[in-house]
């Protein structure tokens, strides 16, 4: 006859694992928007028997659904935000899984003469001198923050450019969908304008300043704040997103022969 004492434990390590069994993660648009989520998760689900449910939204959204106890993780790429977010206790930590850059995207015939500048900032400056129109997602996401960012390294303020800055309030492909139809600039995830199939007379222009640099991290709510959160699950999630079989998924992943993200996480 088994004892009280394995019941009990039995009956505790069967409720660890159906806890287990799924997470909710808010994740940026690019991550699910460029496949790469398609190939990830029914790994996650074979080899850690985790369901992966995920909120695509941007950066900010996806934060502000973190802070509210909302998801149990969220994976994004604004560090600023990621590092504020972390300060004010709503995540445990932060931890760079993957990397890959943002680009400037416009008319191939480029009025601007974006090819030719030297910085990001300066090509931002051409864009404003000219008067060209630019495309902004306009909804507090990675980009739109990269974005702004740019701009004001570049002493310009956006709301400046009147009728030619047009903020949509979308996600990047929506996005890039009103800048092909406007024959706009628009700043880009690389990842998401090489999986991008409406672009029209769109070029990629401009690419390489360091300040492109695009970290993704993932950062598990902090159980403390919200006793509901599945914890130990994210925990086992973030491990695996550092492994070598992530590692291996991630850099193999390709569009027309380009890789789209770089893994870049280092393992405990």
């Amino acid at each position: 006859m088994m004892s009280r004492a394995f019941l009990v434990l039995a009956f505790a390590l069967s409720a660890s694992v159906a806890m287990a069994d799924t997470i909710r993660m808010a994740v940026t648009t690019s991550f699910e928007n460029s496949g790469l989520a398609d190939v990830l998760l029914p790994e996650i689900q074979e080899e850690l028997g985790i369901e992966v449910q995920l909120l695509v939204v941007g950066t900010g959204q996806a934060l502000r659904l973190g802070e509210a106890g909302d998801v149990d993780a969220v994976l994004v790429h604004s560090r600023p935000a990621e590092e504020a977010f972390v300060a004010a206790g709503h995540a445990t930590h932060w931890r760079e899984i993957m990397y890959n850059d943002f680009v400037l995207i416009g008319p191939s015939d480029d009025p601007a003469d974006l090819a030719s500048a030297d910085t990001a900032a300066e090509a931002l400056d051409r864009i404003a001198a000219a008067g060209a129109p630019f495309v902004s997602r306009g909804d507090d996401s990675g980009t739109h923050q990269k974005e702004l960012a740019l701009w004001a390294s570049a002493d310009v303020d956006p709301e400046s450019l009147g009728a030619a800055y047009n903020s949509v309030g979308s996600g990047m492909g929506a996005a890039l969908n009103t800048a092909s139809g406007l024959n706009a600039y628009i700043l880009s995830d690389r990842a998401t304008w090489l999986t991008f199939g409406n672009r029209g007379e769109l070029a990629l222009l401009f690419s390489g300043d360091p300040a492109l640099f695009n970290p993704y991290s993932i950062l598990p709510v902090n159980p403390e704040r919200h006793a509901h959160v599945n914890f130990e699950a994210v925990v086992a999630l973030e491990d695996w997103l550092a492994g070598p079989r992530a590692a291996d998924l991630i850099n193999s992943y390709t569009v027309e022969g380009e890789t789209l993200f770089v893994h870049s996480a280092v393992p405990r």
